[in-house]
């Protein structure tokens, strides 16, 4: 009887050593849950096309969130936390994070997926998933990337990191190249991620610096427009993409644009870069790219050729997707992804 229970204690440790050790990214695999748990990227997508046909705004919302995700701690969910005894401030509750969004859908996806495959999936793979998914259904499909997958969920989440670490809508352009660096990225792929703002919305308080800047550094006709909707109400978020404002707001102040205003909104391609270069938007780091040679050479690039940012997008969201967990952190695939599963390791 003892040689049984010391046999099951060894087996136990063994399980949870596994557990505990982050997958890092080169271990990361495309096709990891094929034989794991067949058909779960189906059952992530079929959820996530389900929800953009609700609303397509989830979309920019969780490729937003793939992003603040992986720049803080690695792509291990811990933007997915809420507020427990031992995350007294996850990192959600950051400035930084003003506006995220979609947690209830990745809470309804876990759930499913869970029901498939118990204890299997990991939350971070779950968001690289549905990102991926909501990129090309967004993009009519000239988005697209095979996800590498084999993630655990982590234990931290903090909103002092997050704000540490990620980017803000008020930096320079320097600011800017060096917080990505930081995560070993070039000034080409910031670029290119930044192209990213052709979807969503972002809340005044996130470019009030904007409504008061000089002619050169935004159209005086989009400058009176953004006023306009910052002052319908405490801190109101505004379309990142000005082809996606209602009709007779661009109409009002911007006549000459309303040939370009869409019937469905959040269509992700290169208009980002157009924007860009006509002065129309809205937060200063979209400005400030084109303050820098390198920069700006390749904001004209992606403004030329569309195919180009398709592609390259895609890979750029594969290399954010490997981000590791910090050295020597531990993981687990959580049963919910708002919360730890509060193991005894």
């Amino acid at each position: 009887m003892r040689i049984s229970v010391a046999i099951l204690c060894a087996l136990v440790a063994v399980q949870v050593a596994l557990l505990a050790a982050p997958a890092e990214a080169n271990e990361l695999t495309v096709g990891y849950y094929a034989k794991k748990c067949r058909g779960v990227e189906n059952i992530i997508k079929w959820h996530v096309i389900k929800a953009l046909k609700q609303n397509r705004r989830t979309g920019a919302a969780l490729v937003r969130l793939l992003f603040h995700d992986c720049f803080v701690r690695g792509c291990d969910a811990s933007v997915l936390l809420d507020a427990s005894y031992e995350n007294p401030r996850p990192e959600k509750g950051a400035p930084v994070n003003i506006g995220l969004a979609a947690f209830d859908l990745l809470e309804e996806i876990k759930a499913a997926v869970e029901k498939r495959c118990p204890g299997v999936v990991s939350c971070s793979d779950i968001l690289i998933y549905a990102a991926r998914d909501a990129g090309s259904i967004l993009s009519n499909g000239h988005v697209h990337f095979d996800v590498p997958a084999g993630r655990l969920d982590g234990f931290v989440s903090n909103a002092d990191e997050a704000q540490k670490e990620l980017p803000d809508s008020t930096f320079t352009v320097q600011q800017l190249i060096d917080n990505f660096a930081a995560k070993n990225f070039t000034i080409e792929e910031l670029v290119i991620l930044s192209g990213a703002h052709s979807i969503g919305a972002g809340h005044c308080s996130s470019f009030t610096g904007r409504l008061t800047a000089p002619p050169e550094q935004i159209t005086p006709a989009y400058r009176d427009l953004l006023n306009y909707k910052c002052h319908q109400g405490p801190d109101p978020d505004v379309v990142n993409n000005i082809r996606d404002e209602d009709y007779a707001t661009v109409a009002r102040f911007m006549p000459g644009f309303v040939s370009r205003v869409r019937k469905i909104s959040d269509f992700m391609d290169n208009t980002y870069y157009h924007n860009s270069l006509a002065k129309i938007v809205t937060f200063n780091s979209d400005w400030q790219l084109l303050t820098h040679t390198e920069a700006r050479s390749k904001v004209h690039e992606y403004a030329d050729n569309a195919t180009l940012w398709d592609v390259d997008f895609g890979d750029s969201m594969v290399k954010l997707s490997k981000l590791p967990m910090p050295a020597g952190s531990k993981g687990e695939i959580r049963t919910k992804c708002s919360s730890i599963n509060h193991r005894l390791y």
